[in-house]
């Protein structure tokens, strides 16, 4: 290592806080990413605090600040960079062995007494573009940005995992999206569904993924309202609807849930229409006043209503007992397995319309990916990912902290 790029030197801590003095001449800032080299393997270290250090006792260093502000400006410490200086505390982030392309997780420490310098763009060479990969921004260490410090990483290794992307207002979750979303369009192996609250991915009135160049080919749009060319009308039937599609939306009691069963047993597909109708089933057993209870929570959740000639119909447009929907989930779910990206526009939906609907397209995924884990065709497919805008309404206040701003979420089958 040159001399003139070490910035400090270990002299204690343990593995998440080493202590790291600061060389006089060198600025270390929070988030600083510092390099460790021993022998063929190097460490990556970030640093998280920074405390003052001295070898003159406090009484000491009161007494002559005093003297220097009161009396004698000119007064200062013998041998002051010496004597007073700055400790980093550290933690490990990736271990690497010079020539693999790939970071492990750090299980040791740097030499004790080592000298470490800054991080430079030749150590980031594991973070380099390769086939299907995504872009995700550059490194910053403390203040700096690391220029020609591109981070990509494998499209299919990350999206099988589930990821948080958590924020205030205004701290740039969605520009991460966007720009997350615009390299999966060149990847083509992912299989996403974006519920999106707002309705900013697909760009609508102004720039959006739709001015992707592979727009036409990765890039599906369903909305509610009226589509733009090239758009889809969302409708889903209620013929599609099953009875765990309600699972973690609605809470219903046992009396509840013995109202749905019989109906779903009794009519089959068209069970949410006959309970709305109040039509009777062969089970003795379900009193009225459960199945009232049942009908009332399961319409206000799909915004249900009945017209004089007793036609069922949705306030919403969202789900509907007409011809129209029938084949929505499906065609959302073909997409997906096609590795495109189907963006979702729920900005008109009431929340429980949008949790509903992310709740019946999730499961239908989930069940067709269980079929193909047990044919053996699951590793043919591409990862089938969900992305969900303000995460804390939908997972809950118990899962996520419901912070100004709340937070993006993806989650992977």
């Amino acid at each position: 290592m040159d001399e003139t790029d070490v910035v400090g030197q270990i002299i204690g801590g343990e593995i998440n806080g080493i202590l790291l003095r600061q060389k006089s001449s060198k600025s270390i800032e929070i988030g600083s990413l510092l390099v460790s080299e021993y022998g063929d393997s190097y460490l990556i270290l970030t640093v998280f605090d920074l405390i003052y250090g001295s070898q003159y006792d406090y009484r000491m260093r009161e007494m002559l600040s005093g003297v220097s502000l009161e009396r004698a400006p000119e007064v200062g410490f013998y041998e002051g960079d010496l004597v007073n200086y700055t400790l980093a505390k550290l933690k490990p982030l990736a271990a690497l062995s010079k020539g693999s392309r790939s970071a492990g997780i750090p299980k040791s420490m740097p030499p004790f007494q080592s000298r470490l310098r800054l991080i430079k763009k030749e150590d980031l060479f594991f973070l380099q573009k390769e086939s299907r990969g995504i872009f995700v921004g550059y490194v910053r260490s403390g203040s700096s940005i690391i220029r020609d410090s591109k981070v990509w990483l494998p499209a299919r290794d990350v999206f099988s995992h589930h990821i948080l992307i958590p924020a205030t207002t205004g701290r740039g979750k969605s520009n991460l999206l966007k720009v997350i979303m615009w390299h999966v369009l060149y990847a083509n192996s992912v299989g996403m569904l974006v519920l999106d609250a707002h309705d900013e991915y697909y760009g609508r009135v102004q720039y959006g993924l739709k001015d992707h160049p592979e727009s036409s080919a990765n890039l599906v749009y369903y909305t509610p309202t009226k589509p733009p060319p090239g758009a889809y009308a969302f409708s889903i039937n209620l013929r599609s609807i099953r009875p765990q599609h309600f699972d973690g939306i609605v809470d219903f009691s046992e009396p509840q849930l013995a109202v749905i069963r019989a109906y779903h047993t009794s009519k089959k597909k068209g069970w949410i229409e006959s309970l709305m109708r109040r039509d009777d089933i062969e089970d003795s057993s379900i009193k009225k006043h459960s199945i009232e209870v049942t009908r009332r929570k399961i319409r206000n959740i799909l915004g249900l209503e009945q017209d004089e000639e007793g036609n069922i119909i949705s306030r919403n447009t969202i789900f509907n007992a007409e011809s129209r929907g029938v084949s929505t989930i499906n065609d959302i779910i073909e997409h997906i397995e096609e590795g495109k990206i189907v963006i979702l526009d729920t900005s008109r939906m009431g929340d429980a319309a949008e949790i509903m609907t992310g709740n019946v397209i999730a499961a239908e995924i989930l069940d067709r990916y269980k079929r193909y884990q047990s044919s053996g065709e699951l590793e043919s497919k591409p990862v089938a990912c969900i992305v969900i805008e303000e995460a804390p309404r939908v997972l809950g206040s118990d899962v996520l902290s419901s912070e100004p701003g709340g937070a993006h979420a993806t989650t992977a089958s």
